[in-house]
């Protein structure tokens, strides 16, 4: 491993740091800048060093951020062998978090991979999807990015109505009923219990509404059409046969969890999405649960979290789990329901698997 080189690189938008060293020698600082022609140059730079030297192989580990995984592809197309790690599940001591520069953040991650390669630690990589799989999950976010929107207007509409010197009618439902929109699209019509300002904030709100519901039906057909592609067809109507599950929480569940046949177990399956309790243990104390770890992909726990929901609502056998699991605890029903979450995950898993 001595002729092995190996690199920590801290990677930003513009710019990417880099220590680099040759097994267990002193690292060497490099700085590059990170556009398509500042990446060429940190290959080739790498490149000409391994060749100097005479290294078989050249290692290099950056932290998983918004960036995606391009840098990812530029490595392993021209060779590099290169890991993304979590930054979530990186030890750093207090010191470290007080000292955050982008030199020692490379540092850091040169010894993690030291670490790994020389002693066989163990590395916190993230899975790398395949480009197709990335490109897929961009409508399936799409649709849930503008649902989320959707949700923070109606929101806002509320809120405004609130603080205005009116009642809602009786019989209108607690819902976004048809009845309610009618109400709602009548206070804006003319004069009425709202002042102009509050009718024209109002009004707006409701535009963008319908804005939203109709980018939502159409992003609606794009995720159906993805669905009916070779990759997601028989798994994605196998998913849907479980109850509660629709079509747009079985796409999110497929595109982000990926290959499903790269987990081994439920517990593997409940770990990866983060919906396993954190523990603390420390001297004579005996380990402490506590709040669920949130690692991995949200989408998936909030679908998970709306299809959980719906079973209870309308499955007689899932209601009956939930009331015996709330029993046990009922001051804290939330544990039921991550609970209730945890195992449709690892079902519905069983499900793709076998599709």
């Amino acid at each position: 491993m001595d002729n092995h080189i190996m690199v920590g690189a801290d990677v930003h938008e513009k710019s990417m740091m880099l220590k680099i060293a040759v097994g267990r020698g002193g690292a060497r600082k490099r700085s590059f800048i990170n556009d398509p022609e500042g990446r060429r140059a940190m290959i080739s730079h790498l490149k000409e060093s391994a060749h100097e030297i005479g290294a078989e192989r050249i290692s290099l580990v950056y932290e998983a951020s918004s960036l995606g995984f391009r840098l990812y592809d530029e490595l392993t197309e021209a060779g590099i062998h290169c890991a993304v790690v979590a930054p979530t599940k990186i030890v750093r001591s207090m010191k470290d978090r007080r000292r955050k520069t982008d030199e020692r953040d490379a540092e850091l991650l040169l010894e993690l991979l030291r670490g790994h390669v020389l002693a066989g630690n163990d590395l916190p990589r993230v899975w790398a999807p395949d480009a197709a799989t990335r490109d897929d999950r961009e409508i399936v976010r799409a649709r849930l990015d503008v649902a989320e929107k959707l949700t923070g207007v109606k929101a806002q509409a509320r809120t405004l109505l609130k603080r205005q010197p009116l009642e809602k009618p009786s019989g209108l439902g607690q819902g976004w009923t048809k009845a309610y929109r009618a109400w709602l699209r009548g206070l804006v019509r003319g004069p009425g219990p709202l002042p102009y300002g509050a009718r024209r904030a109002l009004e707006s709100l409701l535009r963008q509404m319908r804005g939203l519901e109709e980018e939502i039906e159409r992003l609606d057909d794009e995720v159906a059409a993805l669905s009916e592609q070779a990759a997601y067809a028989k798994p994605a109507r196998e998913l849907m046969q479980v109850k509660g599950v629709g079509l747009h929480t079985a796409m999110v569940y497929l595109t982000e969890m990926g290959s499903l046949k790269r987990f081994g177990n439920r517990k593997q399956i409940g770990a990866y999405l983060g919906l396993v309790p954190s523990a603390h243990e420390s001297g004579q104390s005996g380990e402490r649960k506590g709040h669920i770890t949130h690692h991995g992909p949200w989408r998936v726990r909030r679908v998970l979290c709306q299809a959980v929901w719906a079973r209870i609502r309308s499955h007689r056998p899932t209601q009956a789990d939930y009331e015996r699991l709330v029993a046990r605890n009922p001051k804290h029903k939330k544990i039921a329901v991550v609970a209730m979450m945890r195992r449709l995950a690892v079902q519905l898993w069983h499900v793709g698997l076998a599709a």
